[in-house]
């Protein structure tokens, strides 16, 4: 931004100067957060919106199967969570290459490439869902290693060998959200979103109650829903007309850039999954507790109430990591560290409010997830705790959009296991065992972990370089630039 003089005698327009030497008055640097702020939040709604919708898809499934008896709710319930831990995660992990290559890429006018990155990252997520859909067909004999019920696991393994289409579908669809999103293409993917999530409704409950599959029937449309989105998608950027230069056919090259896309794939990844994992290692712990079944049900009840959370300020870390890795692409340093400003205060905010909604309705909110009146009074408890890890989770959740956006995910996924695996597990395991504090141990020991992530992601933002990450320089010399 280059320097304005007020020409006013009185000096009542102030100035600030950047570290390049120009000058901007508090009135244009006000002008600015407000526009990047509004434009922020209108690209933060839909994607939250979008990302509720294909949450709710499995889970819907899971409640229609939880009608049909006990043990069909505790199997379905446990097939989602391994669902989750084993594949979900992982494939929105693998999309995560797309947030910096097409998303500096946008920035940088490599149109083109977007289609290109988007093909290379699509074979990687297919290829690794044959694996996953191995791993899922033996779910059974893996649970019971796992000391699950042996009833249970053989359910929840009927269960996930009927979601194994569904892994392939939600791969793809990974892929192109984040090609829409890091040209900010949102309102389709809200249309997309929520027009399959109402017609699940109908499919579930015609192949649960309509047809012989039953219990079956509910992993099954789970998949077909997911592949309803795929299609609809896949649809829309194949046909419409403001693909035309981002969306330029099927191509062979896209194989030249697999192993480049699984350099930051592969990191991008582990970052989600580590993070995943560490919640339900505290679940998991719980349920060695002597009260295991009041620690199971409370922590199972916390980790919701973060997830829930993270879901509404996920949408403004898809916005950050947008717009710093378009700013970048485009070559403006300062305007990419200003969008992560802005995405910050207003991810904070509005963890603020979430907090004192909490802190006023705990007993409303516990009573969603149960009845007893112990686990309601324990979760109250919990709720200063639960206030801590929630406003550092809507720090690290914006910081760690803002990694993939920069391309540091190699160096994010280091932070992620030191955080986690290296001083939060264990903490947790000390304070919850050793030192007899229970529940609430094993939740400060997750917010120790919490704490050392975010601190050392804000050092990585300070830090570490901020521009093009390689692939996309050695792309620009050998591609032509469009429009």
């Amino acid at each position: 931004m280059t320097s304005r003089d007020n020409g006013s005698s009185d000096g009542a327009v102030l100035l600030l100067q950047d570290a390049n030497g120009e000058t901007e008055s508090w009135r244009q640097w006000w002008q600015g957060n407000v526009e990047e702020a509004k434009n922020q939040t209108l690209f933060a709604l839909p994607m939250i919106v979008t990302n509720v919708s294909y949450y709710s898809i499995p889970l819907v499934s899971v409640m229609y199967a939880g009608h049909l008896g006990e043990l069909e709710l505790a199997g379905s319930t446990l097939a989602n969570s391994w669902a989750v831990v084993t594949g979900i995660a992982f494939m929105i992990g693998l999309s995560g290459a797309l947030e910096t290559l097409c998303g500096q890429g946008y920035g940088a006018k490599m149109y083109r490439m977007l289609g290109i990155y988007l093909q290379a990252s699509c074979i990687i997520s297919l290829s690794f869902s044959v694996l996953i859909s191995v791993l899922w067909l033996y779910t059974e004999p893996i649970l019971v290693l796992l000391h699950q019920n042996s009833e249970i696991a053989e359910t929840a393994g009927v269960y996930m060998k009927h979601l194994i289409p569904g892994i392939f579908a939600y791969g793809l669809l990974q892929n192109i959200l984040r090609f829409l999103q890091t040209q900010s293409i949102v309102f389709p993917m809200l249309v997309c979103s929520v027009i399959p999530l109402g017609i699940h409704f109908g499919i579930a409950y015609a192949l649960v109650y309509c047809t012989s599959l039953g219990f079956e029937g509910a992993a099954l449309a789970a998949s077909v829903s997911l592949w309803i989105s795929v299609l609809m998608l896949g649809t829309y950027v194949l046909w419409a007309k403001r693909f035309e230069q981002t969306w330029t056919g099927f191509s062979f090259e896209s194989f030249h850039h697999i192993l480049s896309n699984l350099k930051l794939a592969l990191p991008s990844a582990a970052m989600v999954c580590f993070e995943y994992w560490a919640f339900e290692i505290l679940v998991l712990l719980a349920g060695l507790m002597s009260n295991a079944e009041l620690s199971t049900s409370l922590i199972a009840i916390c980790v919701n109430t973060e997830a829930t959370s993270y879901m509404l300020s996920y949408g403004l870390a898809a916005a950050a990591s947008t717009r710093v890795s378009n700013e970048l692409g485009g070559g403006d340093q300062k305007r990419a560290k200003r969008a992560m400003g802005v995405s910050l205060q207003l991810s904070v905010s509005l963890a603020v409010v979430v907090v004192i909604g909490l802190a006023g309705g705990h007993n409303v909110w516990a009573g969603f997830f149960s009845d007893e009146a112990d686990i309601i009074s324990a979760f109250a408890s919990m709720t200063p705790l639960l206030t801590v890890s929630i406003l550092l989770d809507s720090i690290q959740g914006v910081i760690s959009g803002v990694a993939r956006g920069c391309g540091w995910q190699q160096m994010a996924v280091g932070i992620n296991l030191a955080a986690f695996y290296l001083i939060g597990v264990p903490t947790a395991c000390v304070l919850g065992y050793a030192l007899k504090l229970q529940v609430k141990g094993l939740w400060i020991g997750l917010i120790t972990g919490l704490a050392c992530q975010t601190g050392a992601l804000l050092l990585l933002t300070k830090y570490a370089k901020w521009g093009l990450v390689e692939l996309l320089r050695s792309d620009i010399v050998e591609q032509p630039l469009l429009g």
